[in-house]
């Protein structure tokens, strides 16, 4: 299943969150799209809830429908810790996750774009693959040539706070993963057990 590439503003008052993380996309209209609006009565049943939770974990890191399955098949392996959480955990772990917590980006899409065109390090080795893996403590950087690109230092500027399981070095343009993080420190509008509950079902 290719990445989707449609119109996010509709994903998000589908799912009824700010995929953007500006809240824009709900400001006006906080309902769903289409012809009824927000008068529709439509009843979502049991698998409805659990596919709309996992949509919207999915959507929200940007993965494809295999990267993420792929995923959670992996946090199940983990032996501690809950399979949700592990999978939440899992998902901060990745390289344009970081790079979008750091700062260096103002989305994970930008972020991941950054990865893509080879303008991150990890521990001074440049890494082109988004959802390369980041071990605590592993240090994330900015390749010299791009220390000036005016899109980072826009994002960095419009940075307001960092999670406190990253470190960022302002001097150096550089972060790292200090720490696993705690699920109190994740989406607090995500409930994981139903993208558990989900893929108990079809897997």
């Amino acid at each position: 299943m290719s990445r989707y590439t449609g119109p996010t503003w509709k994903i998000s008052r589908r799912l009824g969150i700010s995929l953007s993380g500006t809240g824009k996309e709900l400001a006006r209209r906080p309902y769903a799209p289409g012809d009824h609006g927000p008068n529709s009565r439509r009843k979502i049943s049991e698998y409805g809830t659990q596919l709309r939770e996992k949509q919207k974990l999915r959507f929200m890191y940007g993965l494809t429908e295999r990267q993420f399955r792929n995923l959670f098949v992996k946090a199940g392996k983990v032996s501690e810790g809950t399979h949700g959480e592990n999978l939440m955990i899992l998902l901060e772990q990745r390289l344009d996750n970081l790079v979008f917590r750091l700062g260096f980006a103002t989305t994970r899409a930008q972020a991941r774009q950054l990865v893509n065109h080879g303008h991150i390090t990890v521990d001074g080795k440049r890494v082109d693959i988004p959802s390369y893996e980041v071990k605590p403590g592993q240090v994330i950087s900015l390749r010299e040539r791009s220390l000036n690109l005016t899109v980072v230092n826009a994002a960095l500027e419009a940075t307001v706070s960092r999670p406190a399981f990253v470190d960022y070095d302002e001097n150096k343009k550089s972060g790292s993963l200090v720490r696993l993080p705690q699920r109190e420190e994740l989406e607090p509008e995500i409930d994981e057990s139903l993208v558990v509950e989900y893929y108990n079902q079809m897997l």
